[in-house]
């Protein structure tokens, strides 16, 4: 058997082991969204989270530029209507390159790390490349550079190195906690010389 641990789940337990989230408060009630506003300055992004969604963007569960209670209101109000809907999750709105970095248990190779461009074209842009781990430095930069997103970070060496961290970070985690078998950072924001996590998926083994 397998769990998913929802969005809000996922990245607190990354959060206690040494990742950077983005900002976020949960809500399950549009009375709450007041309560957020004490927590996290406008604009927000809100999403639905949910055990039972896997890719919010593709059915309207991702709403962005929320800059006000109003908005905020009615966005709720969109989200609660999508099937599956658990809770809302809002966020503070940042910016800089997305990247993906997801790891996949396979039955033939053990554990399988990928990184590329994130976002929500990652299908479509099929920027990525692969390693089984374990995983060296030197391996890690070779998976970095087959795809055409890393031109783009090798502008800003800094950025480079916090991937790195991160994708080495992502191979302990799985060496620490045998029963992971998936996890899904998309995107991971890269900017001001780090890397915060907007959205996380992970899937764990139940015996």
């Amino acid at each position: 058997m397998q769990r998913v641990l929802n969005e809000k789940e996922a990245e607190e337990f990354l959060e206690k082991e040494g990742f950077l989230i983005v900002k976020r408060v949960a809500i399950s009630r549009i009375e709450e969204i007041r309560r957020a506003e004490e927590k996290i300055p406008y604009p927000w992004v809100m999403k639905v989270s949910s055990t039972k969604i896997s890719h919010k963007a593709k059915i309207g569960g991702v709403i962005l530029n929320i800059d006000n209670q109003i908005k905020a209101q009615n966005a709720f109000e969109e989200l609660e209507k999508i099937a599956g809907f658990e809770e809302v999750l809002i966020q503070e709105m940042i910016s800089g390159e997305e990247a993906i970095i997801g790891l996949k248990k396979t039955p033939e190779f053990g554990n399988a790390i990928m990184f590329g461009k994130g976002g929500s074209k990652v299908e479509e842009l099929k920027d990525v490349a692969f390693r089984i781990l374990p995983i060296s430095q030197k391996e890690i930069e070779g998976m970095m550079k087959e795809t055409r997103f890393y031109k783009t970070l090798e502008e800003k060496q800094s950025d480079t190195k916090i991937i790195k961290k991160v994708i080495m970070q992502v191979s302990k985690l799985a060496k620490k906690y045998p029963k992971i078998s998936e996890i899904d950072f998309n995107p991971l924001f890269i900017s001001s010389n780090e890397a915060k996590i907007a959205d996380a998926r992970i899937i764990i083994e139940e015996d």
